[in-house]
């Protein structure tokens, strides 16, 4: 793919955010999606986190202030608007079908 066409992509996803669109993720994330930043594995947990985050933020917008490519690499910084309604960002980690730990974190601009 080219830069422009690998850029594209990721002007898709954040309008998929955007648009709380999972069908389209269906599309644009691997079915063995990992995130570094919370522990999530494959695509089916990905929408689940993003329906959750959208719940406790039903108003949650991206836009695109940078984005640059290079390689098989996009790089993007964004600005995210949103107001929290629900608790958030809660992210088990399982171990033999129990609750071992879990992470949360919550991001607040008056801190």
């Amino acid at each position: 793919m080219s830069l422009e066409e690998n850029k594209a992509i990721i002007r898709r996803y954040t309008e998929a955010c955007n648009k709380k669109y999972l069908a389209l993720l269906d599309e644009l994330v691997a079915p063995d999606y990992f995130h570094s930043a919370f522990p999530l594995r494959g695509r089916e947990e990905y929408k689940q986190f993003e329906t959750g985050l959208w719940k406790a933020f039903p108003d949650w917008h991206e836009t695109i202030e940078d984005i640059t490519a290079e390689g098989d690499k996009v790089w993007y910084r964004m600005k995210i608007t949103a107001t929290h309604r629900r608790i958030t960002l809660v992210c088990p980690y399982w171990q033999d079908d129990n609750i071992s730990s879990y992470w949360q974190e919550v991001y607040n601009d008056r801190c």
